[in-house]
């Protein structure tokens, strides 16, 4: 099963120095159909100003990624962590028992982020921060995890969930796989370029909520670059 979202249905909301796009409910749009797929919660396209962002403000108990896509990201936050995020790197803030950060483009272009939260295995851990970056030559072809809670892959960042976050990069006209096991839920997005999931056409930033497919072939139509989450039911 694979449920093509178009980018231009998404829900969302313009506030000037944000344009933000919602895959799933967040903040004030709502729908139903729409509280998260699987332990995914929040997958957020977000369109940041230059030299504005988030003020400092409080999470508990989320498993936050974002992946910059174009610009840089400057995070600082209570722990005392603070970094710039370029585009094709990825962080990951475990809020834990809590954490208050900020979040700012102190760039002179835009910043374009894809914002993903999961949900944790477990509530009240002590919260972390970290980053690093991702080199897109070193996914061409092929799906390599970003961020992960499996002990296997140990280039990820860490995620303290049953989940991962890949990316990979492809040419047009090349096509990879990856496998899905059974009972898992994938939620698939081109960041850029138009693709093919199993006959699924794809346009950039569309999603795809997937389900009971063992293997997703994604074959691009065009120069593409994509962010995939696996996680648990």
């Amino acid at each position: 099963m694979i449920e093509r979202r178009p980018f231009d249905r998404l829900g969302g909301a313009d506030h000037g120095w944000l344009n933000a796009k919602h895959h799933f409910s967040f903040a004030g749009y709502h729908d139903a159909n729409r509280m998260g797929w699987g332990a995914l919660r929040v997958w957020n396209d977000d369109t940041i100003a230059p030299q504005t962002g988030f003020p400092p403000h409080p999470h508990a108990d989320m498993e936050i990624i974002t992946y910059v896509r174009e610009g840089a990201i400057s995070h600082k936050d209570s722990l005392g962590n603070a970094g710039r995020t370029e585009a094709g790197d990825v962080q990951v803030m475990s809020a834990g028992s809590g954490i208050t950060h900020a979040e700012y483009n102190r760039e002179n272009v835009a910043t374009r982020i894809f914002q993903i939260w999961i949900i944790p295995d477990e509530n009240g851990q002590p919260p972390s921060w970290g980053a690093r970056p991702f080199p897109k030559g070193e996914r061409s072809g092929r799906f390599v995890a970003l961020a992960s809670g499996f002990k296997d892959d140990t280039e990820a960042l860490p995620l303290r969930t049953d989940a991962r976050v890949l990316g990979a990069t492809l040419k047009a006209g090349e096509s990879t796989e990856y496998a899905l096991a059974p009972g898992r839920y994938a939620y698939l997005v081109p960041a850029t370029g138009k693709v093919e999931v199993n006959g699924v056409q794809l346009d950039a930033r569309d999603g795809a909520a997937i389900r009971n497919e063992s293997v997703l072939k994604v074959t691009a139509r065009e120069d593409a670059e994509l962010v995939l989450v696996d996680t648990a039911a």
